[in-house]
């Protein structure tokens, strides 16, 4: 059955099935064997969530790299350039797959093929949890720890640690996953889990492991990370206000909310979307003849719904930065906030002249 792969790993492996051989053979397969409703579903589905995950991802990429050569770059917007690599990894090498499987049911790559593709299956939804939980220690230390000048180097150590985990933990399915031909029908083979752990027992561990790894860990980093810097907060601002406000940290402050907002709203986009999956696993192994008997584009569905956030992270990040950079077009493209623009006046061509300071304090460009 579908689910019985689907939940022994993160990526989950179906029991995906399709012929290859003469048309009386194919007539008495069982539907789940043969191409279907369900497979074209998860076809279009997948098709529409890597364009829209590309789109996404690829200008926030482009976005991020830009800021970082220009040396404006944050480390808030290192991470969020390793997360969004991390979701393209999920847009070009699981969905792709994911495509070409419900299009063949069965599996026709070979064994090695088979187990290289379930490890990048996984590997980027392993690196896109990682990532979130090195997000949320940041934001714990710029907030509890704001004077800390070695954010580079700790940012650097918790991305290389968030990436060398992504490939342990994705690891164990190159050995798990097995191409494996049907005991009843011959030339029909399929890339599968089952046999090889020894027990059911060791199944379900398993599972718990990368349940643990990919939805627990960085839920419950996030909710302590981001529930202890949203006290810190509360606390300055009860102590200190006048302070921080003649000094100029209050805005510091609303600065570092901001992006406390953009990263609880993130991991909140995750929960939506890896729950639905989680709990119906947990269904399986409490009652799997119930799940079996439900309708296999159900199930389908339950994986694909998890997908969708890689597509929403970089819509997430739009909407907390819509205001934050306006490109012009023309022969010279500035990149200027709104706040900005209000304070300065570009020639539409050229920076020649003098720039004067008013007593606002304000700069002004002023053409000869």
């Amino acid at each position: 059955m579908d689910i019985d792969e689907k939940v022994s790993g993160p990526g989950g492996a179906s029991q995906k099935n399709w012929t290859h051989w003469n048309i009386t053979i194919n007539d008495e397969l069982p539907l789940e064997m043969r191409f279907n409703h369900g497979h074209m579903v998860s076809i279009t589905v997948y098709s529409v969530l890597m364009m829209v995950s590309a789109a996404g991802n690829l200008t926030v990429l482009s976005q991020l790299v830009r800021r970082r050569r220009m040396g404006r770059a944050s480390r808030l917007d290192v991470l969020l350039m390793h997360l969004a690599v991390a979701d393209l990894m999920v847009t070009f090498l699981m969905m792709p797959l994911e495509i070409a499987w419900a299009g063949t049911v069965q599996w026709l790559a070979g064994d090695l093929m088979c187990r290289l593709m379930m490890f990048t299956r996984t590997f980027g939804l392993y690196l896109s949890s990682f990532v979130l939980i090195c997000i949320a220690i940041d934001r714990y230390y710029a907030i509890l720890k704001p004077l800390n000048v070695t954010w580079e180097a700790r940012v650097r150590r918790a991305l290389t640690i968030a990436w060398v985990c992504a490939g342990l933990a994705s690891l164990p399915q190159s050995f798990i996953f097995h191409l494996e031909e049907h005991p009843d029908i011959r030339g029909y083979f399929q890339c599968v889990s089952y046999g090889s752990l020894p027990t059911e027992r060791h199944e379900f561990a398993y599972f718990l492991l990368n349940m643990a790894l990919m939805y627990v860990a960085p839920l419950v980093s996030t909710l302590y990370c981001s529930s202890a810097a949203l006290l810190e907060i509360i606390r300055r601002a009860n102590t200190s206000n006048d302070k921080m406000r003649r000094s100029g940290v209050g805005i510091l402050g609303r600065a570092r909310a901001r992006t406390l907002k953009m990263t609880v709203t993130i991991v909140l986009v995750f929960f939506a979307c890896w729950s639905p999956y989680y709990c119906y696993c947990m269904w399986y192994w409490i009652d799997k003849k119930s799940v079996q008997s439900l309708d296999p584009a159900f199930q389908k569905a339950m994986w694909l719904f998890s997908c969708t956030n890689s597509c929403a992270n970089p819509i997430v990040y739009g909407a907390f930065n819509r205001n934050r950079w306006t490109w012009r077009s023309g022969p010279v493209k500035y990149t200027m906030s709104k706040r900005l623009e209000k304070r300065f006046t570009v020639p539409p061509r050229r920076f020649y002249g003098n720039i004067r300071r008013d007593s606002s304090q304000s700069e002004e460009f002023h053409t000869k």
